[in-house]
Parts: structure tokens; C-alpha cells; sequence
């Protein structure tokens, strides 16, 4: 699963482009994200909508987008509320502190598109939505550790490679939280690159 810090940090691009690497090597491989919140959605070919970097993870793996890549799908109205989209179909509205009494379900359902996924193929790479820091959001996450911990028994343990890009790391897991431990195999460090670095 592929986490970051924040927003915007390039997640949804190294998913790409390890979509496209690995299925160049034969794999059949799917993207998916738990949860999104985005108000840029593409259409599948169902009529469901789903976060374009899904869509266009999808055709880094050479497939058709489906709703299951990204079965959660928020889409802000406001500064305090957004659309909710299950698979693909508008389920109704919720302000922000109403949505968290929504999240069992909407569990439920991002596990049940993450079983469909890893039926039909060799590799499921897990893209996590913002911040996987943000502690307010611990208790009721759906979208990073608290999905990696759900999915866990249907998941299978990943080995962690070196890498060899030079503003990358890799770091073994020992230096995560007690609760994320169990379930890393380790973490990279991409540093940004510029004049804010």
C-alpha cells in the first residue's frame, strides 16, 4: 500500500507508472483506492464514475477502468459536507462528522471491491488518499492504515525492494507506529525535489 504524507505528493503517479512496469512484465495487475476524495471522476464503461487517477492506472495496466479500483468516492460540496459515490453510484450526501457513522459500511464495501480485484489478478497495488498522518481521522479510517488493517487477512505480505533513485529511501518498518507495524514490510521516502525542499 502506497501512503503518504499529505496530498498532492506524487502516490497516484508511482502507482501509474508501477502499473504499467510491472504489467509490462506479464503481470495481470489492478490499481485501487479504498476511498478518494476528488471532484475530477472519470466514467466507466458501466456509467459509474471513479477518481481519474484511477482511470488512468487502469490504463497503465492495460484494462478498462471499473468501479471497484475505487469504490469510495467523495466528491465536496461544500466545506463541510460531500456526495458520497459507491461503486460507481451516488448513495446520498453527508456532512463531515455524519460520514464518519457511515464508514462500517463503506468499509464493507471498499473490502468487497479489494476481493473482487485480487481474484482476478497477479498484483493489487493500494494507492492511500492524503494523509496518512492525520490523527483526527485515525479511528474511523477507511481510506489508509485503518483499510490496510481490514484487508490484512485477505492480503498477502509483500517484500520490500531497494531502490535506486536518488532522493528515494527505503526503511525498514521498525520505526512505525505499534499499531501500523504488523502490517508494513517497510516504507520508501520520496523527498520533493525544488525550492520548497
Amino acid at each position: 500500500m502506497f501512503q503518504g504524507t499529505g496530498s498532492d505528493l506524487g502516490k497516484s503517479l508511482i502507482v501509474a507508472g508501477l502499473c504499467r512496469a510491472f504489467a509490462a512484465r506479464g503481470l495481470k495487475v489492478r490499481p485501487f483506492k479504498p476511498q478518494n476524495m476528488s471532484n475530477n471522476a472519470a466514467v466507466t464503461a458501466d456509467g459509474g464514475e471513479i477518481g481519474r487517477a484511477q482511470a488512468l492506472q487502469a490504463r497503465a495496466c492495460g484494462v478498462a477502468p471499473s468501479v471497484d479500483m475505487n469504490p469510495v468516492l467523495l466528491k465536496p460540496q461544500s466545506d463541510i459536507g460531500a456526495q458520497i459515490v459507491v461503486h460507481g453510484r451516488v448513495v446520498g450526501a453527508a456532512r463531515a462528522r455524519d460520514y464518519q457513522n457511515l464508514t462500517p459500511r463503506l468499509l464493507r464495501a471498499a473490502l468487497d471491491s479489494f476481493a473482487r480485484l485480487r481474484a482476478e489478478a497477479d498484483l493489487v497495488l493500494v494507492e492511500g488518499a492524503g494523509s496518512a498522518a492525520e490523527v483526527n481521522l485515525r479511528q474511523r479510517d477507511i481510506a489508509n492504515m485503518g483499510f490496510a488493517r481490514a484487508a490484512s487477512p485477505i492480503s498477502s505480505n509483500a517484500r520490500c525492494a531497494r531502490t535506486s533513485k536518488r532522493r528515494s529511501r527505503v526503511t525498514p518498518s521498525g520505526s512505525a507506529s505499534p499499531r501500523a507495524a504488523p502490517h508494513l514490510r517497510c516504507y520508501i521516502v520520496v523527498e520533493r525535489e525544488g525550492p520548497n525542499s
